[in-house]
C-alpha cells in the first residue's frame, strides 16, 4: 500500500510522520524548505505533561534535561506589587515543558534520520493534488518536478497552507487577536526555575502585563502585552521596556543581562470549516490557529498528530472505516473549538480595561486564575480535550463504573506490569497501534508475575482481551485514581479512556473496542458543556468526510490534475 504523504515538515509534520512509524506506516514529508531550522530563542514553545510525553516517546529520551527545555519548578502570578496566586509544580500538579521550537524540531529531525518508515523530500513544494477512491497524487516543484502516490495526505503545513487552499476549505476568524514584543535574554532573576506573569506592573511604562518564562542556561523569553493596535516596537523601545522590567523586578536597579533574540508575536484566532475532504486532513496551522491568554497553539497540533495518527495507521493496516476517520475532526474541532470560544468570552473581561468589573471585589483573583489556567494547562482554557461526545464513544452499559479519569479523557500515567512482566508507566505503552486494557489489582506488585498471571480472573480476562476484534495488550496496575478493585479500564491508542468496567465483562468489552475503533453505530451520551460543538464538528465531518468519489485540485485548477492522473508514483 502507498505512503502516507505528510505535507510540512514543523514539529507537528515531523511528530504526526514518526507517530505513523511507530504504528508501522511509512510515510514521506514533503519539505519546501532547506532541512533545516533557524535558530531563535524568542520562538518557544509550552507543551503539557501529555503532549510533552508524546514527543518524548517519539524521539527517545528528555527534553526537560539541562540541554535542551526547562521544566517549571513554580507559577508566580503578580498584580501591581502584591503576589495573587503562586502554583507549585509537582505530582499532582505536572509542570508543563518550554523548550526553544528548533530544539524540538531538531530532536524530531533527529529521529527521522533512523527511522526507515520515513522519507523526507527537501525542497519539494506542493503545487497540486488529486485524490480518488484509492489514494492521493500530489505534484512539487523543487530541483525537479515530482509526482508522488500517497494512500492519504495530511496537511500540516502552516497558517498559510496550501493544501488547505487547493481543498478549497474556509479558514475564519479574528486576526491580532493579542499583540505581544518578545525578547529572549540571558540574566538572573529573584524566581530561578519559575515562571511568573505580572499583570500592572509599578513600574512606568511597564504596559498591561509582562510575562516571564525560563528557559536553559539563565535565559528567560519575556513577553510583553502590546496594544491591539499601533506602537511600533523600535529596537531602542524594547530595550527601555527591557531595562525598566529587569530593574522593576531586581530592586531598582537593572542587572546585567545579555540580549540574544528579539520579535513581535502576533495571536490570530481562526478554525478550519472542515478537517477532512475525502482522503485528505488538516493538521495544526493547517487547521486551528489560536494562542491568546497563555493558550499554545502547538501544543493542540501536537494533539491532533497523536490524534490521527492511529486512526491512520487503523485504516491504512485494516481498510478504510469513515466512522473512524471522521472522528478526528469531531474530536479535534470540537476540542480546539471549545478552546477558542472560551478564550473569545474571556478576552472581554480580561483586557476590557476600566469598567464596572474593576471595581468588583474578587475579579482581580478571578481574572488571574483564568490567565493561570491557559498558561499552566488547565479549565477551560488549557486542559486537554475530552472526547466524551466521540462519534467513538461506546454505549453506556451497567456494567460501567466511574473512575478518577472521565470517559474520553487522558489516562493517568500510573505504574503498570507489562505483558513481559517489567514495570514501566503506562504512557509508554501508548503509540503503538494496540488499545490497552488495564486491570487494577491490588497487591500483585508483592508478588511475581508468574504466580498471579494465572490465578484469579486474569486468565478469563487475558481470553477476553485476546478475543477483542483489534490488536490490544493487556497490563496490571496495583492502583489507579479512584478506581475499585477489578475494574477493567479500556484505552485507546492514544491514551484517553474508551470505558471503566466492573470486574471482567467479555460482551461489554468487546462492544466497546469495537466502538473504539469506528465499528460500532455512533453513541449519543448526556449532553455536557461542549455537547453541541462537537455535534457541529461531527457534521461538518459528515459534509466533508466520505472516502468515496473523487477529487481534483491544482493551483492552476482542476484541469492541470486531471490530465496527468494516474502517473506512476515515485
Amino acid at each position: 500500500m502507498d505512503p502516507v504523504i505528510v505535507v510540512g515538515a514543523g514539529p507537528v509534520g515531523l511528530a504526526l510522520a514518526l507517530a505513523l512509524a511507530r504504528h508501522s506506516v511509512p510515510t514521506v514529508v514533503l519539505d519546501d524548505g532547506p532541512g533545516k531550522d533557524e535558530q531563535r530563542l524568542a520562538r518557544t514553545v509550552v507543551l503539557r505533561e501529555d503532549t510533552a510525553g508524546f514527543v518524548e516517546r517519539l524521539v527517545g529520551h528528555s527534553l526537560g534535561d539541562p540541554r535542551s527545555g526547562a521544566r517549571w519548578t513554580n507559577w508566580r502570578s503578580l498584580r501591581r506589587k502584591q503576589v495573587m496566586r503562586e502554583l507549585s509544580f509537582g505530582d499532582e500538579v505536572p509542570a508543563p515543558l518550554h523548550v526553544p521550537q528548533h530544539v524540538l524540531t531538531g530532536a524530531l529531525r533527529d529521529a527521522i534520520a533512523h527511522e526507515r518508515l520515513v522519507e523526507m523530500a527537501v525542497g519539494s513544494k506542493l503545487d497540486a493534488l488529486e485524490q480518488d477512491s484509492s489514494g492521493v497524487t500530489a505534484h512539487t516543484r523543487g530541483p525537479k518536478d515530482t509526482w508522488w502516490r500517497g494512500s492519504y495526505l495530511v496537511g500540516c503545513d502552516g497558517s498559510r497552507s496550501t493544501v488547505r487552499k487547493l481543498l478549497d476549505i474556509r479558514f475564519p476568524g479574528r486576526t491580532a487577536v493579542e499583540r505581544h514584543a518578545v525578547a529572549a535574554l540571558r540574566t538572573e532573576l529573584p524566581w530561578p526555575g519559575e515562571a511568573l506573569l505580572h499583570r500592572m506592573p509599578p513600574w512606568r511604562g511597564a504596559g498591561a502585563e509582562v510575562t516571564g518564562r525560563p528557559l536553559v542556561d539563565g535565559v528567560w523569553r519575556l513577553d510583553w502585552l502590546l496594544p491591539p493596535r499601533g506602537e511600533l516596537v523600535t529596537p531602542d523601545a524594547l530595550v527601555q521596556r527591557i531595562r525598566e522590567t529587569l530593574a522593576g523586578w531586581c530592586g531598582g536597579a537593572t542587572p546585567p543581562y545579555e540580549l540574544l533574540d528579539t520579535g513581535v508575536h502576533l495571536v490570530h484566532h481562526r478554525l478550519a470549516r472542515r478537517w477532512r475532504v475525502g482522503r485528505s486532513f488538516l493538521a495544526g496551522d493547517a487547521a486551528h490557529l489560536l494562542g491568546a491568554l497563555g493558550t499554545q497553539g502547538l501544543d493542540e497540533g501536537l494533539r491532533d498528530a497523536d490524534n490521527l495518527a492511529w486512526k491512520l495507521a487503523f485504516a491504512w493496516h485494516h481498510g478504510e472505516r469513515d466512522a473512524l476517520l471522521d472522528s478526528y475532526q469531531a474530536e479535534r474541532r470540537a476540542g480546539v473549538a471549545a478552546r477558542l470560544r472560551a478564550a473569545d468570552q474571556s478576552l472581554p473581561v480580561l483586557r476590557g480595561g476600566k469598567g464596572l468589573r474593576s471595581y468588583v471585589p474578587g475579579s482581580a483573583r478571578g481574572h488571574d486564575a483564568l490567565l493561570t489556567d491557559g498558561h499552566v494547562g488547565r479549565g477551560p482554557l488549557g486542559a486537554p480535550s475530552s472526547y466524551a461526545h466521540s462519534p467513538l464513544a461506546p454505549a453506556p452499559s451497567e456494567s460501567e463504573v466511574a473512575v478518577g479519569t472521565e470517559v474520553g479523557a487522558p489516562v493517568a500515567d500510573v505504574r503498570v506490569t507489562a505483558p513481559d512482566g517489567s514495570f514501566v508507566q503506562l504512557r509508554e505503552r501508548l503509540g503503538f497501534g494496540r488499545l490497552l486494557v488495564l486491570l487494577v489489582a491490588p497487591g500483585t506488585v508483592v508478588w511475581e508475575r508468574r504466580h498471579w498471571v494465572t490465578a484469579g480472573i486474569m486468565p478469563r480476562l487475558a481470553a477476553a482481551v485476546t478475543a477483542l476484534p483489534h490488536p490490544a495488550e493487556l497490563l496490571v496496575a496495583e492502583s489507579y485514581p479512584g478506581a475499585a478493585a477489578h475494574s477493567v479500564l479500556l484505552i485507546r491508542p492514544d491514551g484517553h479512556l474508551v470505558t471503566a468496567l466492573s470486574g471482567v465483562r467479555p460482551a461489554e468489552l468487546y462492544a466497546a473496542a469495537e466502538a473504539a475503533v469506528g465499528g460500532a453505530k455512533p453513541v449519543k451520551r448526556a449532553a455536557k458543556d461542549g455537547a453541541g460543538e462537537a455535534a457541529d464538528a461531527g457534521d461538518d465531518a459528515q459534509r466533508g468526510g466520505g472516502g468515496g468519489g473523487e477529487t481534483r485540485v491544482s493551483a492552476e485548477g482542476s484541469s492541470g490534475a486531471k490530465a496527468r492522473a494516474g502517473r506512476p508514483a515515485k
